[in-house]
C-alpha cells in the first residue's frame, strides 16, 4: 500500500529521524519524498505536487522557519507541520508566525505525528470544499478559500494560525469556549494546554480585529475562556 492517502514532503537533515518518518508514513499508505535541506525543497513544485510538508527547523543553510514562510507566501492554503527540538512557547509562536499549521516537538511518538498529519489533511480538504464559503459576525468577514479578512472597509492580514483561530471563534460566535477546547479543536491533539500560547494568540487577534474599532468582538470570561460576541 503506497501513496493512496497523499504525497508527503519531509524536509529533515537527521538521517535516522528522516528514515523513521519515511518508513512509518509509507507503511501507513502515504507516498513520501525525503530531502535534507530547504534549498532542495524550494526547487520542487511543492504546492502542486504534494499534499503536505513536514519541516524540521534546524536545517543546513535556509532554516525551516524561512522555508515555511516561503511556502506560505506562494501557497496560502498549503498545510505545513513543523518538527523541532525547541519546545519553548516563543519557539512555537515563531513557528506558527512563519506559516506553520502545527508544531510538534522532538522526540515525538510516531502515532501522534500520524494523527496530526491526518488532521491537517482533513482540515485542508474541508477548506478546499468550502471554496467560496464566507463567515460573517457583525462587520467582520472572512473568506475560507481566499483567506481574506475584512472588518468594515479595512482589510486585516493574519497569519495562518491566527486565521484558523478566528474562523473557529466565528463558527462558534456567541459561545464562550474553554481554553482546553480551543487547544484541542484548533491546535489538534495533545497540545500543551499548560502554556499560554492560546492567550498569546487571542491577544494577537485582539490587536488586529478589535483595536481601533468601537465595538469589541473578542471577549474573555475569566477562569473559563474566550468567545466572539456579535453584540
Amino acid at each position: 500500500m503506497t501513496g493512496k492517502l497523499g504525497k508527503v514532503l519531509v524536509v529533515e537533515d537527521e538521517p535516522k529521524v528522516g528514515a523513521f518518518i519515511h518508513q512509518g508514513l509509507v507503511e501507513n499508505g502515504y507516498e513520501v519524498v525525503l530531502v535534507r535541506d530547504a534549498e532542495t525543497a524550494l526547487s520542487l513544485d511543492i504546492a502542486r505536487t504534494y499534499s503536505i510538508a513536514i519541516v524540521d527547523i534546524n536545517l543546513p543553510g535556509i532554516s525551516g522557519y524561512e522555508l515555511a514562510r516561503s511556502l506560505r507566501k506562494n501557497a496560502p492554503g498549503f498545510p505545513i507541520l513543523i518538527l523541532s527540538a525547541m519546545s519553548s512557547v516563543e519557539d512555537k509562536i515563531e513557528g506558527f508566525n512563519s506559516g506553520a499549521d502545527d508544531y510538534l516537538v522532538k522526540p515525538f511518538d510516531f502515532l501522534e505525528l500520524l494523527a496530526r498529519l491526518q488532521a491537517l489533511l482533513r482540515r485542508t480538504a474541508q477548506t478546499t470544499e468550502a471554496k467560496s464559503e464566507v463567515l460573517k459576525v457583525a462587520d467582520l468577514e472572512i473568506n475560507l478559500f481566499s483567506f481574506e479578512v475584512t472588518r468594515g472597509n479595512t482589510k486585516i492580514p493574519l497569519t495562518q494560525k491566527e486565521f484558523q483561530l478566528l474562523a473557529y471563534l466565528m463558527r462558534n460566535a456567541g459561545k464562550i469556549l474553554k481554553r482546553s477546547q480551543i487547544a484541542k479543536d484548533v491546535w489538534d491533539i495533545s497540545f500543551d494546554t499548560g502554556t499560554n500560547v492560546i492567550d498569546v494568540y487571542i491577544n494577537f487577534l485582539r490587536k488586529k480585529i478589535d483595536r481601533g474599532f468601537e465595538h469589541k468582538l473578542i471577549h474573555t470570561q475569566t477562569g473559563v475562556g474566550y468567545g466572539l460576541k456579535p453584540h
